[in-house]
């Protein structure tokens, strides 16, 4: 939610990535998406990444019951991204 260091969200996109997962971004955004921006910031790797922004929490809160089972990074869990019942 609001991510500000592309770095950060890069980490994130790489994660979802090798885990199959989408990656949904919440806006403001701190950085641009667009190619060029993303290859300079080092992304290469960011168009196999299902990404999805959306304009507001609100958006994506209404949507979310249709997404499937959702999933939250935090440096604060107690879990591991890997221990999550992903695909069960």
């Amino acid at each position: 939610m609001h991510p500000e260091i592309h770095w950060n969200t890069g980490n994130a996109g790489r994660t979802s990535l090798a885990a199959g997962a989408t990656l949904h971004l919440i806006e403001p955004l701190g950085f641009s998406l667009d190619e060029r921006e993303v290859k300079r910031a080092g992304l290469d790797y960011w168009e196999h990444v299902d990404v999805r922004v959306w304009p507001s929490w609100d958006a994506f809160e209404r949507e979310l019951p249709a997404l499937g089972e959702p999933f939250f990074f935090s440096t604060k869990s107690s879990r591991l991204l890997w221990d999550a019942p992903l695909g069960a």
